[in-house]
């Protein structure tokens, strides 16, 4: 199976302990597929609700397609997310729970189709924050400290 990534979502590792993954698949119009195929997305700020059984993503942007006509998309519009029943119901639970919420991780084509991998997350603390970058330059001191040794 060929997966193509269209944009990642870096900040929600950043901001938030991914404790679950979710792929689901979403309703899209035609010039949102073209503009997605030439990497126009961006899914900083984005988040998934439940309303009324049914998955939707919002503040997912995608730039409008360079040779769309009148029939062009709105960039940011509410996108409905397809999932299983069980899924939503699973989804919705955690998100009734204090601290959890729905963030999409990445975006990608898997088999000619669109596919969002969504996160069931819950939100980091400052220190926790600090503590992540603290390992984070410590593992690439040692990296440089291991090259230097190894020249």
């Amino acid at each position: 199976m060929s997966e193509k990534l269209i944009c990642n979502n870096k900040k929600a590792y950043h901001d938030y302990f991914i404790e679950e993954k979710f792929e689901a698949g979403m309703v899209l119009k035609g010039t949102e597929v073209k503009s997605l195929r030439n990497g126009k997305a961006n899914l900083n700020d984005s988040f998934a609700l439940i309303k009324n059984g049914e998955a939707f993503l919002h503040n997912l942007h995608i730039s409008p397609y360079d040779f769309g006509n009148r029939e062009n998309h709105d960039p940011d519009r509410m996108r409905k997310l397809l999932l299983h029943k069980k899924e939503i119901g699973k989804l919705f639970g955690k998100i009734r729970e204090q601290g959890y919420s729905v963030v999409p991780l990445r975006l990608y084509f898997k088999t000619g189709l669109v596919k969002v991998e969504l996160g069931m997350a819950k939100g980091k603390k400052l220190y926790d924050k600090r503590e992540d970058m603290k390992k984070k330059d410590m593992r690439r001191d040692v990296a440089v400290a291991l090259k230097e040794r190894n020249r």
